[in-house]
This record gives structure tokens, sequence and C-alpha cells, in this order.
């Protein structure tokens, strides 16, 4: 499990997976998650811009970010 730890109140579930790599473009993010291929806190999400806080657990192709 990855640790992704915030300096702001939150940051999008888009721009975090670009950040991370877990996609190469915001794009190819933004696919991903309006496919149904990304979970947070074990829910499929399919907001783009979904606001992820403290203690979110994000899961993407077999990744999972713990958001600290």
């Amino acid at each position: 499990m990855k640790t992704f730890t915030l300096t702001t109140e939150y940051i999008e579930m888009n721009k975090l997976m670009k950040l991370l790599q877990l996609a190469e473009t915001g794009g190819q993010a933004k696919v991903a998650i309006s496919q149904g291929l990304v979970t947070v806190n074990t829910i499929t999400e399919l907001q783009l811009r979904k606001k992820l806080r403290k203690g979110d657990k994000i899961n993407f192709d077999g990744v999972e970010v713990e958001i600290a």
C-alpha cells in the first residue's frame, strides 16, 4: 500500500492518480474513473473530481493508496 500525505484540505481523485503516476495523463485517469475502475473506501466511484481527504483509501489496478 502506498501512502500520500496531504498538505491541503483535500485533493481531487483525478489529480492524485496523475500525480502518483497511476495514470499517465489526466485524460487516462478520467477514463478509468468513468469506467468504474477506481474504488474509494471499497465503493466504486464515478465522480471525476471526487475530493479525497485524510483517511480515504483508493484502489486502482491493484494499487491501494491511503491518504494521510
